[in-house]
């Protein structure tokens, strides 16, 4: 099982940046995908961006152009740069991972971080 502590967030105006990273400890972490996750309030978590251990990326629509999902498997992380930064980015962010990408697609996992605010207001 891999410990993961994400961090790097804060408050940003529209049009900002923001680089998120995600430490992970235990496990083998170059064999897992690893995948960003976003809650805002009341409402459900969504899949952000998605890396294969062979480093394929995956994004959702509404992030695909602004975001980028990239890792170091030396320093065992994985990093969410977020670019051009909306209203409706804001949320709590997560990381998790599994070797198969379908669970970390699927968000299908028994316990999560603590996650990182992000917020964006003027």
């Amino acid at each position: 099982q891999v410990q993961l502590v994400e961090s790097g967030g804060g408050l940003v105006q529209p049009g900002g940046s923001l680089r998120l990273s995600c430490a992970a400890s235990g496990g083998i972490f170059r064999m897992n995908a690893m995948g960003w996750f976003r809650q805002a309030p009341g409402k459900q978590r969504e899949l952000v961006a998605t890396i294969t251990s062979g480093g394929s990326t995956n994004y959702a629509d509404s992030v695909k152009g602004r975001f980028t999902i990239s890792r170091d498997n030396a320093k065992n992380t994985v990093y969410l740069q977020m670019n051009s930064l909306k209203p409706e980015d804001t949320a709590v962010y997560y990381c998790n991972g599994h070797p198969l990408l379908i669970r970390v697609s699927r968000g299908d996992f028994s316990s999560w971080g603590q996650g990182t605010q992000v917020t964006v207001s003027s």
